[in-house]
């Protein structure tokens, strides 16, 4: 454990069986006391790989979407007693390695978010990361920048830490079931007065990395500015919205 904190690691799955075990391998065991893998409803080997490999796996009994298949992750890894909580995309697209610098600047204090950026370093091109999906990125960036008062170098990472208290207080039942929810969880972060830091985290992109195409990127640009604006309208308190109420739907309410 770190610091006497239990540190839990969630990866959401799905059709990942070509890639779950190198993602594995790689994760800081010394550090890490329990992994997850949520499951959801892969057409491939991926629940059988994991549990072969002796790991935790939920399954969802049809397939929900990205969002969903967080909730569940954060859910299940409150009920255990995490008090950090490290989502990790079991593709290999993220570095495993860097979960002991992300737990340890979360358990600091000092972070109660740390987002692992593909931007910062300059190396998400080098990476593999296609082109249009870097341009979408930084100016998506920029402009929710603009409109929450922000200084990120990216809102769109999937590998990210969170304190169970940042986990408890976001209203996340609230979110969007499909990739969305990443972006609406950030903002919300935000909005509640949660610290978030940022380290680089260089990505790969390969044929198995977790993606959308062009056609669905465009409905998600949409999304991300349309929560933005609200964030600002909020602000400002000329209207309210259930994702940045303090009542809202939260994972550990009945």
């Amino acid at each position: 454990m770190l610091e006497g904190k239990k540190i839990i690691v969630v990866m959401p799955a799905y059709n990942a069986e070509k890639t779950l075990k190198k993602t594995y391998d790689e994760i800081p065991k010394e550090i890490v006391d329990e992994i997850l893998v949520i499951d959801d409803y892969s057409t491939d080997r991926t629940v059988e790989v994991a549990r072969g490999m002796g790991l935790e796996v939920y399954e969802h009994e049809k397939n929900k979407g990205y969002g969903a298949n967080q909730k569940t992750c954060y859910s299940q890894a409150l009920k255990k007693g995490a008090d950090i909580v490290i989502m990790l995309h079991p593709d290999y697209q993220y570095p495993p390695k860097l979960i002991t610098a992300m737990a340890g600047l979360v358990s600091s204090g000092i972070f109660d978010v740390v987002l692992g950026s593909r931007i910062l370093g300059g190396m998400a091109i080098k990476g593999g990361m296609p082109r249009y999906k870097y341009f979408f990125n930084r100016m998506l960036t920029l402009a929710e920048n603009v409109l929450i008062g922000q200084k990120l170098s990216e809102y769109h990472t999937g590998f990210r830490a969170f304190s169970k208290e940042a986990l408890k207080k976001i209203p996340l039942l609230e979110n969007s079931d499909d990739f969305l929810f990443d972006n609406q969880m950030l903002v919300q972060a935000i909005f509640f007065g949660f610290k978030i830091g940022e380290i680089t985290a260089p990505s790969k992109y390969t044929k198995e990395s977790s993606s959308i195409g062009f056609r669905r990127s465009l409905v998600y640009g949409v999304g991300v500015i349309t929560t933005a604006m609200k964030f600002a309208i909020q602000k400002l308190k000329i209207a309210r919205f259930p994702m940045f109420d303090e009542e809202g739907a939260k994972l550990d309410k009945p």
